[in-house]
């Protein structure tokens, strides 16, 4: 199927740009690189105010919308002079009840204005910030301040019921927003705090590049989730990569789906655009394909950068649907959070006539890795190539590089200034992300082709060996959700004694679809004559809901293998479901 190409876009030349570029190259674009000053909220924020932009939309706000709401969409517009005055307050504050230099503030907010102001506040104070997904419970949130001795909370009268003050000896103060009654004792008014600050002096506090800035936790398959550290350092990442993949330009309005308690929101969600002076879209409420047509259509978005299951469900809608809104403002679409399926690639091209650029990045990297450009080929089910000052390699399990077409650790050279500083009090966890000196590896088995081109074969457990075949399981996932009964699925390498595994596939149901033999036979004899016989899944079990991360919605393989097991999940706080329900 050939794609439509995009001819001009910020990168230019792709392979030119791989020949050239250096990241010290784009360090030059930053203030820090004349004064030596650093700081992220600075050169998101203050330095567009202070070069002329201040009037600028920086930040369009979406609130939920009432079921009897009918007409446009209601929006609330700040502009980076807003956003100055208001982190200025909220540095104030923060400050003025003794926050130093490296103490860690976690942020516990709905996705709001205020979420974003504490978020730039806190760094601009010279904290390490902490974000919390809104939906987080009790066990999680102890879990993570309780890990790094978080000094510092802003919540708001919500959610402030799931924090467990009882257990977290080293947390002083805490910030609520919303009515003083509904406030718990030992707890400081926020709005009446930051009514009442004076901002006498610029309340930035100067940092090295190699200070902490913000601290991700990411869950495993065991263990308790750990604190993935990033400095400030990683703005040069962000900010060329915002550039370049994203493509943003000044007039662009640009649209990250994620919430800021996971790092495409932070990363991608603040950083990125902010230090392009590209307008964001901020919305809260829970996914709705219809309203988000609405808001792609209403707030003439130009950008989106979303995850792989929000397209499959707009997808699942159908083309006539799709064809019911005005998406001709529309000109870059990225995905995120897992490899995306070709067929969602092919569907947009031929409903949308847009192409959805697959990308790949992990917490502890930091910043885009590999990419799909606007300017250059796509191939349906790679993440796409290198990004210039990035060297990519597939390994065997000495740490040799393989040939192309062959299946390997993904691993990237280190250098990138956006990768992780440390994990949080954990010197052996990092050290075990490089276990041949120079590479990072990802914990991803992958292949090049010729070209470049990666291509995403599973996590390294999640390989599937059947007698003697290595069976990826994304491959089949995308050719089950072909079939017309199947809206996702999920597929894992049960125990057998006699192959070694089986292929065993988790399906979700279109609606319409009726579970039936007769149906499964269907389904398991589509995947044998349009992959492979030795693909096809053995055993196909339908159930209401695949276990998903809530933000980038990435299938939970390990807890599928759990489930089929009777093991225990581990954690499985940032997921959306935690147990199995058969259809």
């Amino acid at each position: 199927m050939t794609l439509i190409s995009r001819a001009e876009s910020n990168i230019g030349d792709y392979l030119e740009r791989r020949r050239t570029f250096n990241w010290k190259d784009a360090e030059s674009h930053f203030t820090w690189a004349q004064t030596g000053q650093v700081n992220m909220a600075y050169e998101c924020i203050d330095r567009h105010v202070q070069e002329g932009y201040g009037d600028k939309t920086a930040l369009i706000y979406l609130p939920e919308h009432t079921e009897d709401e009918q007409d446009r969409l209601q929006t609330v517009s700040f502009t980076f002079a807003d956003l100055k005055r208001e982190t200025d307050r909220y540095a104030t504050v923060l400050k003025k009840h003794g926050m130093q230099k490296g103490d860690r503030v976690f942020v516990f907010l709905p996705k709001t204005p205020e979420c974003y102001f504490a978020i730039l506040g806190a760094i601009k104070a010279g904290a390490i910030v902490g974000p919390l997904f809104e939906a987080f419970m009790e066990a999680a949130v102890k879990d993570r301040m309780q890990d790094c001795e978080a000094r510092f909370l802003i919540t708001d009268t919500d959610l402030q019921h799931r924090v467990p003050y009882a257990e977290l000896p080293h947390l002083e103060k805490v910030f609520v927003l919303g009515p003083d009654d509904a406030r718990l004792p030992h707890t400081y008014a926020l709005n009446q705090a930051l009514a009442e600050v004076e901002v006498n002096d610029e309340p930035i506090e100067w940092l090295d590049l190699e200070d902490g800035m913000i601290i991700h936790y990411t869950s495993g398959s065991t263990g308790k989730p750990k604190g993935v550290l990033h400095a400030h350092r990683a703005m040069i990442h962000h900010h060329i990569t915002g550039k370049w993949v994203l493509d943003l330009k000044e007039d662009d309005i640009y649209w990250c789906t994620s919430h800021p308690g996971w790092v495409t929101g932070s990363s991608y969600g603040i950083f990125a655009p902010w230090l392009n002076r590209a307008p964001i879209v901020v919305n809260t409420g829970r996914f709705d394909a219809h309203e988000w047509y609405r808001t792609l259509e209403e707030l003439k978005v130009t950008v989106w950068y979303s995850a792989p299951t929000a397209f499959r469900m707009i997808m699942s809608l159908g083309d006539e649907v799709a064809h019911r809104y005005n998406l001709h403002h529309l000109r870059h679409i990225l995905s995120v959070g897992e490899p995306l399926n070709p067929e969602v690639v092919e569907w947009a091209q031929r409903v949308w006539q847009k192409r959805v650029h697959d990308t790949w990045w992990m917490t502890e990297t930091g910043g885009l890795l590999i990419v799909n450009l606007p300017s250059e080929e796509i191939k349906p089910g790679s993440m796409g190539r290198a990004f210039p000052g990035i060297e990519v390699a597939i390994l065997d399990e000495e740490g040799r590089a393989l040939p192309a077409k062959h299946v390997g650790q993904l691993a990237v050279r280190k250098g990138w200034p956006g990768l992780m500083k440390t994990i949080w009090n954990n010197e052996e966890k990092y050290q075990s992300y490089f276990p041949y000196d120079e590479w990072y590896v990802s914990g991803d088995l992958a292949y090049k082709d010729n070209e470049g081109y990666v291509f995403f074969q599973g996590r390294g457990d999640d390989m599937i060996n059947a007698s003697g075949e290595r069976i990826g399981p994304f491959e089949v996932e995308s050719k089950l959700i072909e079939h017309p009964a199947v809206a996702e699925a999920g597929v894992i390498g049960k125990p057998d004694p006699t192959r070694g595994e089986i292929v065993k596939a988790f399906i979700v149901l279109r609606e319409g679809y009726t579970h039936s033999e007769s149906l499964l036979a269907d389904i398991r004899h589509f995947v044998k004559t349009k992959l492979a016989a030795h693909a096809a899944p053995r055993e196909i079990e339908v159930i209401k809901e695949l276990p998903k991360t809530r933000i980038s919605g990435k299938i939970m393989r390990r807890v599928l293998k759990a489930w089929e097991l009777n093991e225990d999940p581990g954690d499985l706080t940032a997921l959306q479901i935690e147990k199995k329900e058969s259809e």
